[in-house]
């Protein structure tokens, strides 16, 4: 059966080719057609020979995912439900910026961190996504605007903050990366613009910080273990002190931050005396927060502080030299917005 040859990163695919007595710098060449070319079959790589591209047809496809559903919110925000080979969906978010896009990356079909203010959550986890499930929707992202008449490296952000925790498919995610930060080959985004989040995996974060050079997100939302765990349960096993010191340790560029996500949420982790804590916790860390007021989705009891109490909030974290922001969901009336992905269950 033919492999996605999307699964490959350009190393592994320069092996398949000197294997088989291709000169190694082929890949690159097929690598510019995929990537950057967006080429529909290997018939269109007219700089390959004939011979090669008969070679290539024989032993892998190049896909895109099926487009199920395509959805658009008011503020101009687009969410894809891809369905998988396996009959299984998942979804990404286009989210238009002032200058440019960024694309929400999901990494597993469903999630088995169960946050508690998180849709996503409520189907349970399916399975990891493989390199190509990963790659493809950043690819076939960036023919959706070729389509529209638009730079396809317009799109030139990606958070991994779709569906699943991307340090566990870790394997998948690193060949992920490295696709995607090819800047020679692959699909020239910048380590810079891409960020992975975890809900705090702590074991993988150093691995991240010491085989890349991407972004750090961590999905904190609370300043204490009891609350922390009764939102994560993760937090049962890697309690904050844990996590905080993996996050204290984890290796990056001089000037970079970790960003620290802190989803407010009424009544539960709000208070000014939250947010006075949080100070003391990250002032040890080069950290800058981003505060996100809870998106209220159906069957979910927790619910949205007003904009005075978020204010509040913000204003202590200022006050104290915080680097700090409110973000501004995009795509709430869609499910679009942060913990509102649920890619009809999975199924």
């Amino acid at each position: 059966m033919a492999e996605n040859i999307l699964d490959y990163t350009r190393d592994e695919l320069a092996q398949w080719l000197e294997n088989r007595g291709v000169r190694p710098f082929r890949a690159g060449q097929i690598f510019k057609w995929i990537y950057l070319r967006q080429a529909r079959d290997f018939d269109e790589m007219t700089d390959l020979g004939k011979e090669l591209r008969g070679t290539l047809k024989e032993n892998f496809v190049l896909s895109r995912l099926v487009l199920e559903e395509k959805q658009v919110s008011k503020d101009t925000t687009e969410k894809y439900l891809f369905r998988l080979e396996d009959g299984t969906h998942i979804e990404s978010v286009l989210i238009p910026e002032k200058d440019h896009f960024t694309l929400c990356v999901s990494s597993q079909v469903g999630c088995a961190m169960d946050c508690q203010f998180c849709l996503t959550a409520r189907g349970g986890f399916v399975r990891n996504l493989t390199v190509s499930e990963i790659i493809s929707q950043v690819r076939d992202a960036r023919f959706f605007l070729i389509e529209r008449g638009i730079e396809p490296l317009s799109l030139s952000n990606i958070v991994f903050m779709g569906m699943g925790e991307p340090l566990a498919n870790y394997e998948n995610l690193i060949r992920s990366l490295g696709i995607i930060t090819d800047t020679d080959f692959g699909m020239k985004f910048s380590p810079r613009r891409v960020t992975v989040s975890t809900s705090g995996l702590v074991p993988r974060i150093s691995d991240l910080g010491n085989q890349t050079d991407v972004n750090l997100a961590v999905s904190l939302n609370a300043v204490d273990d009891k609350t922390r765990t009764r939102l994560m349960p993760i937090n049962k096993k890697y309690p904050l002190k844990d996590l905080l010191r993996a996050c204290k340790d984890f290796k990056m560029k001089p000037r970079n931050k970790i960003t620290f996500e802190y989803i407010l949420i009424r009544g539960v982790n709000d208070s000014d005396k939250d947010a006075q804590t949080l100070v003391r916790l990250l002032s040890p860390l080069r950290a800058k927060v981003n505060l996100i007021p809870f998106n209220q989705h159906p069957g979910c009891d927790f619910k949205r502080p007003d904009k005075e109490r978020v204010s509040s909030f913000l204003q202590i974290l200022l006050d104290r030299d915080m680097t700090a922001i409110v973000r501004k969901s995009k795509g709430d009336d869609i499910l679009a917005a942060c913990g509102q992905l649920k890619a009809k269950m999975f199924g």
